[in-house]
């Protein structure tokens, strides 16, 4: 018994509603990656398209970078 917290666990509740705000921000947030990626040159989007698959996968990972990269002076 390696990992007795992750044993009878109840499964969370799952639900397709989101609030107003909740919504909104997934909309803001969708918005802003799609005008990073239309940023990107041909170039970029190609390298990332060939590196990580698709277009979300590739936009998960700039952000992703962009969330940890250490704050600029």
């Amino acid at each position: 018994m390696r990992f007795p917290h992750c044993l009878n666990r109840k499964p969370s509740p799952m639900t397709n509603e989101f609030s107003e705000e909740q919504a909104s921000v997934l909309i803001g947030t969708a918005e802003k990656m799609i005008e990073i990626w239309n940023r990107l040159p041909p170039e970029k989007q190609a390298a990332l398209l060939a590196r990580f698959g698709s277009q979300e996968n590739a936009l998960a990972a700039l952000v992703t970078t962009q969330l940890v990269a250490p704050e600029k002076p």
